[in-house]
């Protein structure tokens, strides 16, 4: 019996525990894998910290919303909830809820105030409109777009993002027509080949360039068949800023094909074998 009694409490203490603590706002996993870039008036920024999208929705760290459109932010831990002030605007999120306060009505979000990495997101969208701005969303090249008159951004927080749209366009397009089907490591390495291939002194130095090079005839099918003309899907345009950004999955490979269905014996004979991921062999 005592056992018994012993175990009641203990249950009843955890109950207690949990219900204390369930309104705090709860360190959550989030992918960065996704490159987002933001703008505001058609001017990069940088951040300390990444952004990142979480069902369907673009979350930034709250600091840029204080820093980038001169917003009061302040954390209110009475009632677990982030409070943005600017231009008459109030906007109140509590954490780990799916509403916020605007002016003090009552309003729904699709989601709130995220802890990741300890610091504190928002949902970019949301309190940028509610400030006053337009918001809109760039699919080709994975950017948010703000807009706001008068607001002049920070010299210290202009960014860079070392590429251009063109090449994101190019690139985005010969990894889709070539990589349909693989998953994104595949396509972040077709994209390395094509920027191997941009820095080598054997090719042309250029995206564009080393795409539709038929100095040695037509080196990518897709040229030939007219798929590179194709809308490429939202993946093709991540694996392309991800190349873009450095990240590398096959080293300085020049060369890749699909050894089931490629018509040319030539890269297997010449070439290096470096590595095969999904139906791609690649060559140095």
């Amino acid at each position: 019996m005592r056992t018994k009694i012993l175990a009641f409490l203990c249950c009843v203490i955890s109950l207690i525990t949990m219900s204390a603590y369930s309104g705090e706002a709860k360190e959550e996993k989030v992918n960065f894998d996704t490159p987002i870039c933001l703008t505001v008036n058609d001017v990069y920024l940088k951040m300390d910290t990444e952004p990142f999208l979480f069902d369907g929705l673009t979350f930034v760290p709250i600091r840029f919303v204080s820093e980038a459109l001169g917003a009061e932010v302040n954390w209110n831990a009475e009632k677990n909830s982030a409070q943005i002030k600017n231009d008459g605007a109030n906007i109140e999120l509590p954490a780990g809820k799916k509403y916020a306060y605007v002016n003090g009505k009552k309003v729904p979000v699709g989601h709130s105030v995220k802890l990741v990495n300890d610091r504190t997101y928002v949902p970019v969208r949301f309190v940028s409109e509610n400030l006053g701005c337009n918001v809109g969303w760039d699919s080709s090249n994975y950017t948010v777009e703000i807009y706001k008159d008068g607001v002049v951004v920070n010299q210290n927080l202009i960014g860079k993002r070392g590429y251009s749209d063109d090449e994101i366009y190019w690139l985005s397009k010969i990894i889709h027509a070539e990589s349909q089907g693989e998953p994104m490591e595949g396509k972040i390495a077709v994209g390395n080949v094509v920027l191997n291939r941009v820095k080598s002194k054997m090719f042309p130095n250029t995206i564009y360039g080393v795409i539709f090079d038929r100095t040695h005839g037509t080196q990518f099918s897709p040229v030939s068949d007219g798929s590179i003309y194709q809308t490429p899907l939202g993946d093709s345009v991540v694996a392309a800023k991800r190349a873009l950004r450095g990240e590398s999955k096959v080293s300085g490979s020049l060369y890749f094909l699909n050894p089931r269905i490629a018509t040319s014996s030539w890269i297997v004979k010449n070439r290096i074998y470096h590595t095969t991921i999904a139906n791609h062999d690649f060559y140095l």
